[in-house]
């Protein structure tokens, strides 16, 4: 099969195709012909040498999402069948013509989203559902700040807390992007290169504050983050784009009982991911196509896909890139 390889840690023209050999499912698994595969940050990590694949992967093919149509079951597979048109959330190796995933992280297509749309999903809906609702403890009437609100995991965000009633604040770079953010269902959207966040967003909480903050920022938000919280709020890393070092306000925590956490999804077991692909199939996939729909940017063949890197790494883009296989 033709696989994208990181033949060195370095700027995105190290992405060159390879042949490498189909991959055997193992026996909790299923082999996956790829129609299409997500491009998220962790990638552009990986393909500078800061985030290496974890075990039981391959080390040099990135790729934590894909969509295609599943061509072999491993031997104790029983709910899912060859044919059967799938998307999945994988540790690895999904920019190649085929993937291995444990059956567990397989989900249906949703109503209304095609085949190649449905590999811009898993990545970020496992890791929306994971944060808002596991450890943010989201319930409905939520007023919640997402922080790069027109990122692949900002749109799903967005969707899936104003689709389960809650209220939605927003940050991104440009206009066009604040524009988007809002149609998408957020409140206001605030373009962060022109006006401070935290002023604009108390104008419209008051002293009531926010609830929950997803942050994938870091550095000096952290700080304005902690003082926009409302009493026992939920302050949420998954990533550290500005600076994994930020200033905190230790008295404040303490008098407001705040909760600072965060997680990163690829380490966690194929158990505990299993019952994310059964929450999000139960209830998050009804509301599609009605409350929630992808947002595909763009999308490259597998022989192009440095230029997958040199667009997210622009952030340019608008919701999802994606590569075709």
């Amino acid at each position: 099969m033709k696989a994208v390889v990181v033949t060195k840690p370095g700027k995105p023209e190290v992405l060159q195709i390879e042949e490498r050999n189909t991959p055997v499912p193992a026996a909790h698994e299923v082999l996956i012909r790829v129609r299409a595969a997500g491009v998220n940050r962790p990638d552009l990590a990986q393909r500078v040498g800061k985030y290496p694949a974890p075990d039981g992967v391959p080390a040099d093919i990135p790729g934590l999402e894909v969509s295609g149509t599943i061509e072999a079951l491993g031997e104790t597979v029983k709910n899912w069948e060859i044919g059967d048109q799938v998307c999945a959330l994988i540790a690895g190796g999904g920019y190649a013509e085929y993937a291995v995933a444990p059956a567990s992280q397989c989900l249906t297509i949703p109503e209304g989203v095609s085949l190649e749309e449905a590999a811009s999903l898993p990545e970020t809906f496992f890791t929306v559902w994971n944060n808002m609702f596991y450890k943010g403890h989201f319930q409905a009437g939520d007023k919640v700040l997402v922080h790069g609100g027109s990122s692949g995991i900002g749109v799903a965000a967005i969707q899936m807390i104003t689709a389960l009633d809650g209220i939605v604040f927003t940050t991104a770079g440009t206009e066009e992007k604040c524009r988007i953010c809002e149609h998408l269902g957020a409140r206001i959207a605030v373009n962060y290169r022109k006006d401070d966040f935290e002023e604009k967003i108390r104008e419209q909480t008051g002293s009531d504050g926010i609830d929950i903050i997803l942050d994938m920022v870091g550095g000096a938000y952290t700080l304005k983050n902690i003082r926009l919280l409302a009493n026992k709020g939920r302050l949420i890393m998954i990533n550290a784009m500005q600076n994994k070092i930020g200033e905190v306000d230790l008295i404040r925590v303490m008098k407001k009982e705040l909760v600072l956490t965060g997680s990163t999804l690829r380490p966690k077991s194929i158990a505990y991911k299993g019952q994310l692909a059964t929450q999000l199939m139960g209830q998050i996939w009804p509301l599609f196509p009605d409350r929630i729909k992808p947002l595909v940017h763009t999308a490259f063949p597998l022989a192009e896909a440095y230029r997958a890197h040199e667009l997210m790494e622009s952030s340019t883009h608008i919701g999802k890139i994606l590569l075709f296989a």
